[in-house]
């Protein structure tokens, strides 16, 4: 929530300071706050940390965009950079996963807040990096109205486009932050085991993502994009046969889901980059807050949703649930494409 909140104060103050000084404050607070945290022990800097790394990540993402916007123009180049930039993400949630899983689960447990300071090392890092980086940013220009620049914005393509994205994010946030719950209250596993099998997911999304970027030049963006959906439809179809005509409980399930992460990792970075090529480069900060906006709220409804669905005991209809929502991604994909087509032959 924090991260939608936010997004839109956030374009004023890049804008205000730069692209790359912006990343490098963000980056700065987030390995201050990830320090501090093992040494205190309030609940309300939990919370407080919470909101200050998902402002920090708003901010984060904006620039990462602008920055990529800014420096490519070719659609598929940016595809690649995109699919690139994003796996890096899936496979930070896979080693963070996988650390804490281990970490947790050994005898050194009661010494877990101290793996918070890996991340404040990694941001060290990643700022002297990012500091000796010549990139280009747009030109600063006279500060705007708000709302008047966000009328820009508003037609049905952009409309339509927005609504992929939460739905895009509705789905992986599904498998993400709901998967460990299933496979453990559903398929009997120990909490260990959840958690490391669901980061599997992360896993074979940086794969799937690395994949992209190395061969997305070959094909034209929407035909790509589509023939991911159709295999996540695909093995989506073949866990609920299992589990509905085969064995219930069975542990080919725990292996299946995570094969998702292969069709579905795509689409984000895809989708983003056919659209944030027509975005003029002075205006791609506003357009990424929208773009933040629209995913935090699609990861919020589908947090609030299967928690609705996991409390009222309906497990069994898990897969089902996903199914209806990638149909409906689906559906609201193709309508996206046609009007692009439509879009490009006026």
């Amino acid at each position: 929530i924090p991260v939608a909140l936010i997004s839109l104060f956030a374009v004023n103050f890049i804008s205000k300071f730069g692209t790359k000084k912006s990343l490098i404050l963000a980056l700065s607070i987030v390995g201050i706050c990830s320090l501090i945290l093992p040494f205190v022990e309030v609940f309300w800097f939990y919370k407080l940390w919470f909101a200050i790394i998902g402002t920090c990540f708003a901010i984060g993402k904006i620039c990462v965009f602008g920055v990529i916007r800014n420096n490519i123009s070719d659609e598929k180049s940016l595809a690649k950079t995109m699919n690139s930039v994003e796996a890096s993400f899936m496979i930070g949630i896979f080693v963070v996963n996988t650390g804490f899983g281990w970490l947790i689960s050994s005898q050194f447990s009661q010494f877990w807040k101290f793996g918070f300071i890996m991340i404040s090392v990694l941001s060290a890092i990643t700022i002297f990096l990012f500091s000796r980086l010549e990139i280009a940013e747009p030109l600063k220009k006279d500060k705007e109205n708000l709302v008047k620049e966000l009328s820009t914005f508003v037609s049905p393509f952009i409309l339509v486009f927005l609504f992929v994205l939460f739905s895009i994010v509705f789905v992986e946030q599904s498998f993400n932050s709901w998967l460990p719950s299933f496979y453990k209250n559903h398929l009997k596993v120990n909490s260990f085991f959840a958690l490391q099998a669901s980061s599997f997911l992360a896993l074979f999304s940086y794969v799937g993502r690395m994949i992209t970027s190395n061969i997305i030049h070959r094909f034209a963006l929407s035909r790509y994009y589509i023939v991911c959906l159709i295999l996540i439809v695909s093995v989506l179809l073949v866990i609920i046969g299992i589990q509905f005509l085969g064995a219930e409980n069975s542990r080919l399930l725990l292996f299946l889901f995570p094969v998702i992460g292969l069709f579905l990792s795509p689409l984000y970075p895809v989708i983003n980059s056919k659209m944030i090529t027509r975005i003029d480069k002075e205006k791609v900060n506003i357009f990424t807050s929208l773009v933040v906006i629209f995913s935090s709220l699609g990861s919020s409804v589908s947090s609030i949703i299967m928690s609705i669905l996991f409390n009222n005991q309906l497990l069994n209809y898990y897969s089902v649930y996903i199914l209806f929502a990638v149909l409906v991604l689906f559906s609201i994909s193709l309508m996206y494409f046609s009007m692009s087509r439509k879009t490009l032959e006026k």
